[in-house]
């Protein structure tokens, strides 16, 4: 079936002939503030990836930002009143807490919110936000589709709000130290990059949590899918769910293609093929634990790897005509001449330096003041979604499919 998904032309028409103005333009003013006013953060989403790390980052640079928590909101009491009592701990001062995110998005004093839930509900969650003046802190993937996406961007891009996508390996300083050595052309001609994740057990086994029915809104977890009774395995490791995430393709490839993106400044990904299986764990969960992803990006080719089962043979290269990048080592990439016989390759191996970095959560933090673009911003998460659900289309349709950049949408090759 042809996507139908707006051209960003056809947007443009539309709203100046008023078509999509309510639903583009009709947003909250937000709220005007100083360089010693503090700033006002909601946290929608309030599980294990709030709790450990996106909360603990704001409480990090609370002080020197001068921000603080004052909202969270999580349809499970458990992950609500969890997320609350950390909160109060540190500012002595507990914050509202919500069941439905569009309440804590009504707050008046609230400048930005931080949308760390299920994928299915990111775009929906970031257009609400957009539309009530807020900042976002979004996590990736942006989106499981092309039609949601295309909706959320072109909302984002018709507002002055600061977004942030979660994609926070882009801040780290060894990859920014990479993005120096391959833009500088000391790999020479990137060539070929290359992903390989294996680990013993699927990554949804660690979020299995015993939920009761009485302690969460089932129906808002749900969102826009498709009625049906409690689930508390659904609900507690959806990461294993094709209904609510497209899996290892958002949750692990969306790291790796937008540090691709970061690092070598290319673009969008022309077309990708895709095989997925599940081998080793066979049980109600619908997400394979097995996966392939090849992704042609003209100026080279992209190959994602994952399978569970065993955890042995993880590595990250960027192969290059003068030599091979290996970021295997997260924290401590190697540059060297391996495999090139170009005169002027790289002669002797040596550990890509760090590169001045701030970290991913204070950059948004302090581009809520200074409304200068953040690190990853729409753009940037605009890219790496195509690339997963490009992947994604690939594996559903078993046959290469291509991106179109100027209708913005995904057709088989």
């Amino acid at each position: 079936m042809k996507d139908q998904t707006l051209s960003r032309r056809n947007f443009i028409q539309q709203t100046r002939n008023g078509m999509l103005v309510a639903t583009a333009f009709s947003m909250v003013p937000a709220r005007a503030f100083g360089a010693n006013d503090r700033l006002r953060i909601g946290i929608i989403g309030c599980g294990s990836r709030a709790y450990s790390s996106l909360i603990p980052e704001i409480l990090q640079f609370a002080g020197e930002e001068n921000v603080v928590i004052s909202a969270v909101c999580d349809v499970w009491r458990q992950h609500r009143e969890e997320a609350a009592a950390k909160v109060e701990a540190h500012f002595n001062t507990a914050p509202q807490a919500y069941v439905d995110y569009e309440e804590l998005l009504a707050q008046p004093d609230l400048d930005a919110v931080v949308i760390a839930t299920p994928e299915h509900q990111h775009t929906t969650m970031l257009e609400k936000a957009i539309q009530a003046g807020k900042d976002v802190y979004c996590e990736k993937p942006l989106a499981m589709n092309m039609a949601e996406l295309n909706q959320a961007v072109d909302a984002v891009k018709a507002s002055d709000r600061v977004v942030q996508m979660g994609t926070q390996l882009r801040s780290w300083p060894s990859f920014t130290g990479c993005r120096q050595v391959v833009r500088e052309g000391q790999l020479g001609q990137v060539v070929k990059v290359m992903q390989v994740r294996n680990t013993y057990r699927p990554y949804w086994h660690d979020y299995i949590r015993p939920i009761k029915e009485e302690d969460t809104d089932w129906k808002r977890f749900l969102f826009n899918k498709e009625d049906r009774p409690f689930d508390a395995d659904q609900h507690s490791t959806w990461y294993g769910y094709r209904d609510f995430t497209i899996g290892p393709i958002a949750s692990m490839m969306a790291h790796f293609v937008d540090l691709i993106h970061y690092i070598t400044g290319v673009g969008f990904p022309e077309s990708a093929v895709c095989l997925a299986n599940t081998y080793a764990w066979k049980d109600a969960r619908t997400v394979p634990d097995s996966m392939h992803a090849l992704l042609d990006y003209k100026q080279f080719m992209v190959s994602f790897c994952v399978a569970y089962g065993n955890g042995g043979g993880n590595s990250m290269r960027f192969f290059g005509t003068k030599g091979m990048l290996d970021a295997t080592n997260w924290r401590e990439p190697i540059l060297s001449g391996e495999g090139s016989q170009d005169p002027d390759r790289v002669k002797e191996a040596h550990q890509v330096p760090d590169a001045e970095a701030t970290p991913h959560m204070q950059n948004w933090l302090q581009c809520l003041r200074t409304r200068k673009k953040p690190h990853a911003d729409i753009d940037a998460g605009y890219q790496h979604a195509v690339a997963c659900i490009l992947a994604n289309e690939a594996l559903l349709h078993k046959r290469q499919m291509v991106y179109h950049h100027e209708t913005r949408s995904i057709q088989p090759a």
